[in-house]
């Protein structure tokens, strides 16, 4: 009974702050030479997913998700309190007033990082709670996911069947589902596409109010994922339309300006990285070529577009396979976060039609911060500060889930 007492009382203090298993609060990484701060204060507290926007208008606050609710980091003294108290649902924060946007049950709510101050954006209709939603960049309007009532269920046929899986409380392919945008100042609701595909993946453009990207989920190596639409339904594109067989494309998300997609990119899997590029207005390629350690889960853009990173991969990572899904015998990932330079390759010589083509080019990188000790049952999800001069990302390589930041510039 001593030993099971004492044991407790062990496991209980290593998850205490402030206790002797407290992670370090800064430090050089010895393998990188950059620096890193541990931002969080509580165990358990996460960083938004790489593509929701986490900071406030000014870049002096960010958004992060604690057990106790959401909490602000001050990214000027790592200063942190309290935003929101309770179960939340952090989304991201407005582009516009640079409020936090969450989920409370039913209810979409906006707090303000300055004042506290909560206000309630809209309460859901009741067939619409499930729904996966993101406000537009100006803030007018609610992009949405939703079961289409209206809809029929598609058969199980067998391009639904090896699609599969399920989203949110039950949504899978096959089901009839709907894409919907909700006026934030008259609550008028349309549906703008409807489909029994698996939409996820929602993301709202943060510069231009009318466009939306997302996905259709499923194994990569036979879904055409990455999709934009506009607000009043119209612009429906493929972004990237398949070349070969087994190749795979995904974890889309917008530049900071809004002007391009990227996404992971292998040709075929497992076998050769590219991170891609697609210029909404122009219909423009680009592939940047990565080494297999290089290959990340995800991948961010820094505010000025000049830089990437990624947050590496552990072992049971697709780059640690090979074309046939084995695991290779000389590890191939890179359990990294990773810094990125793109370099293109010119069209020297060549003719005009030519140049029209994909733009070819390679990554110059840097490794920020080791995660040898990370478990990647926790995806770290790096994203730049808006400042550009540092990279947040969460981690588990002290043990509980932590907030951390590398700064971009070698100590």
């Amino acid at each position: 009974m001593i030993k099971q007492l004492l044991l407790l009382f062990f496991v209980l203090n290593a998850a205490l702050p402030g206790s002797a298993a407290e992670p370090p609060k800064e430090w050089i990484d010895p393998d990188t030479g950059h620096r890193v701060v541990r931002l969080s204060s509580e165990p358990g507290s996460l960083s938004p997913y790489f593509h929701q926007y986490p900071f406030s208008a000014d870049g002096k606050w960010l958004a992060i998700s604690t057990r106790r609710g959401i909490s602000r980091v001050n990214l000027q003294t790592h200063e942190v309190d309290s935003l929101v108290e309770g179960s939340a649902w952090l989304l991201l924060t407005g582009r516009r007033t640079g409020d936090v946007y969450y989920r409370q049950l039913d209810g979409v709510f906006a707090v303000n990082f300055e004042t506290k101050q909560s206000r309630l954006v809209v309460q859901l209709p009741e067939e619409y709670y499930r729904a996966q939603v993101a406000p537009n960049a100006d803030e007018t309007l609610l992009v949405g996911f939703s079961r289409d009532e209206s809809g029929e269920r598609r058969p199980r046929s067998e391009e639904n069947r090896r699609r599969g899986g399920r989203l949110g409380g039950g949504w899978a392919a096959g089901e009839p589902l709907q894409i919907f945008t909700m006026d934030l100042a008259t609550k008028q609701i349309k549906t703008i596409h409807r489909g029994n595909d698996w939409f996820n993946h929602l993301q709202t453009s943060p510069t231009d109010p009318n466009q939306i990207l997302f996905c259709h989920e499923g194994p990569w190596h036979f879904v055409d994922r990455t999709w934009l639409i506009k607000t009043d339904g119209s612009g429906l594109t493929k972004v990237h339309p398949r070349t070969m067989d087994m190749e795979i494309f995904g974890h889309e998300f917008f530049s900071q300006d809004g002007a391009a997609v990227w996404y992971d990119l292998q040709t075929p899997r497992s076998m050769v990285f590219w991170l891609a590029g697609y210029e909404i207005a122009t219909g423009k390629r680009t592939w940047y070529h990565l080494e297999r350690e290089e290959w990340s889960v995800h991948y961010n853009i820094s505010p000025d577009g000049k830089l990437f990173c990624g947050d590496g991969g552990g072992e049971g990572s697709v780059a640690n396979r090979d074309a046939d899904g084995r695991t290779l015998r000389t590890p191939g990932n890179g359990k990294w976060m990773w810094l990125f330079r793109p370099k293109l390759i010119g069209m020297r010589g060549l003719p005009e039609a030519a140049a029209k083509q994909i733009q070819i080019g390679d990554m110059e990188s840097e490794r920020l911060v080791s995660l040898r000790d990370h478990d990647y049952d926790l995806e770290p999800n790096g994203i730049f500060t808006p400042d550009g001069k540092w990279v947040i990302f969460r981690s588990n390589m002290h043990g509980p889930s932590h907030v951390y930041a590398v700064e971009v510039a070698k100590n």
